[in-house]
């Protein structure tokens, strides 16, 4: 994965932000939409979060343990 500390603190608080907003963006659908739409809403955003956390957030963490927020494992 990346090994320079500085580039993958970076890749850390960004990819933080993005789940975050991830994870905002069901709470609008929630808001404006109805019980299907979010259900297959939230399927979709659920595969886009659990690949970020299997294929870069995990590795990421694993080769950074540093980088890892607090309470994580």
């Amino acid at each position: 994965m990346i090994e320079d500390p500085n580039v993958a603190r970076q890749i850390a608080e960004i990819l933080q932000d993005c789940t975050a907003r991830l994870d905002k963006s069901v709470a609008v659908v929630k808001d404006g939409c109805g019980p299907e739409e979010l259900k297959i809403y939230r399927m979709a955003v659920g595969k886009v979060m659990g690949e970020i956390l299997l294929e870069v957030i995990n590795p990421l963490y694993a080769k950074h343990p540093s980088l890892k927020p607090p309470g994580w494992d």
